[in-house]
């Protein structure tokens, strides 16, 4: 017997009499196919990894930190003999910094955790989107995951702002414009943001926002996020069968692995293994704190937002690109992706299926990727529409040709090798003549993942 069979045997009798004594098998999570049991069907849990590590250092940043507009006499960062006045926000970052132990590493780590966060929610929502997992049975799980997904930007656009710094201060006034210009949530936003128009309030807001509001909607999306996956399981792979089945039945489920305890230690290793990067790359690149609202040195500072809304800002740069114009445009982005379950109402999931839909969110990810690239080179500077369709016009076309190339190669060969398998077809698809979903072939489903 090998030292695996030995650990994953003793490993189960301790858990089985764990379970046999707590009852935990009720309320643990269901079992999972053992081939998912690789990254990519894991991002979601990532995020979730991500989320509890953003939880714990924001707790720890609250013993210390102080949301007030303020004045306080003190050093902060000044020689001794020439004492400034600085905002209490900005002055209690300074000290997590410089005087509370190991207090560089927490805010560093915070701040580079919501940037590796808002990262690995990308990567899970574009997996989620080119693999057709938002279609039925699980268009609400998508939905809820649309909202985790602005939530949790809301979450780094309140959080921006509690450092207090100048650059902080001036990119959220532009953000706050851009939102006060939404179609009839604007009006309704003003005042729960604004407050009493004063820099204070303002703080004030965006503090309880980042602290409570946003957090407890984040919890009560997540519940009902894993309560759908609890009642759909994991999505199996994308096919181009039509009959497929989009679950797993129960007899699948009972010979899967259970999530106590190896799925959970397999999620538990990756987080650690997040923890870790996180921390190191906190230590090796601590974060340097710009300096504070209304210092006379920061009259030159350019506003330029964190990277995740850089793409938005240069949209703005954009001649003839209004505010009113880029917040319709994102509106329209958010409702698409909210509704595609909808509007995508093909059967078969596999990406060189959906051509159209692959295209947009091709050209998407390019355009988010180009004006984020290119909102961080050039700030605040003007571009004119010769550049625009310059730029950004070849990259929708080139997209277009490439996806319709695949989509031409894919679809001749899987004819082919429907072909050989004498299996009967129209057009492009298989119309099997029963309900049984069709053998797959094995070159069928190496081409699934």
């Amino acid at each position: 017997m090998t030292f695996t069979n030995w650990y994953n045997r003793t490993l189960n009798k301790i858990w089985g009499f764990v379970e046999d004594r707590t009852s935990m098998k009720k309320w643990a999570l269901r079992p999972q196919p053992e081939f998912t049991f690789k990254p990519s069907y894991w991002t979601g849990a990532f995020v979730v990894n991500a989320f509890l590590m953003q939880v714990v250092t924001g707790a720890l940043l609250l013993l210390y930190y102080q949301p007030s507009t303020a004045p306080t006499l003190t050093a902060c960062g000044q020689p001794l003999a020439t004492y400034s006045v600085a905002p209490a926000a900005w002055c209690s970052t300074y000290y997590i910094i410089h005087s509370v132990p190991l207090g560089s590493l927490l805010l560093s780590s915070h701040l580079y955790g919501a940037y590796a966060m808002i990262f690995l929610m990308f990567v899970h929502f574009f997996r989620g989107y080119y693999l057709g997992v938002y279609k039925a049975p699980r268009e609400f799980s998508w939905m809820v995951g649309t909202l985790l997904m602005i939530l949790t930007l809301g979450m780094g656009f309140t959080g921006y702002l509690l450092p207090y710094t100048q650059l902080s201060y001036n990119a959220t006034n532009v953000g706050i414009v851009l939102a006060l210009r939404l179609p009839t949530v604007g009006p309704i936003l003003g005042p729960l943001i604004l407050a009493d128009g004063t820099s204070q309030g303002l703080l004030s807001r965006m503090f309880d926002a980042h602290v409570l509001l946003i957090p407890l909607g984040l919890a009560a999306l997540l519940y009902a996020h894993i309560a759908l996956f609890e009642s759909h399981g994991i999505a199996p792979p994308a096919t181009s069968d039509p009959v497929q089945r989009r679950r797993f039945n129960e007899k699948e489920d009972k010979s899967s692995v259970p999530f106590m305890p190896h799925i959970f230690w397999y999620i538990t290793k990756w987080g650690l293994l997040y923890v870790g990067l996180i921390l190191g790359i906190a230590a090796l690149w601590p974060w340097s704190l710009p300096t504070y609202v209304g210092n006379v040195a920061a009259a030159g500072v350019v506003t330029e937002p964190d990277w995740y809304f850089l793409w938005l800002f240069k949209f703005v740069d954009f001649q003839g690109v209004t505010p009113v114009l880029a917040i319709g445009v994102t509106t329209v982005l958010i409702v698409y992706v909210l509704f595609l379950p909808f509007l995508d109402r093909s059967k078969r999931t596999h990406p060189r299926d959906r051509p159209l839909f692959i295209w947009l969110g091709t050209s998407l990810l390019e355009f988010f990727v180009l004006m984020t690239v290119w909102g961080g080179e050039t700030p605040g500077v003007q571009i004119l529409p010769m550049a625009v369709a310059e730029t950004v016009g070849p990259l929708f076309v080139v997209t277009g040709i490439v996806v319709a190339l695949f989509y031409w190669r894919y679809r001749r060969s899987y004819l082919r090798r429907l072909a050989a398998r004498g299996m009967p077809f129209a057009g492009a698809y298989p119309l099997p003549s029963t309900g049984t979903p069709a053998p797959v072939a094995a070159s069928e489903v190496s081409s699934r993942e």
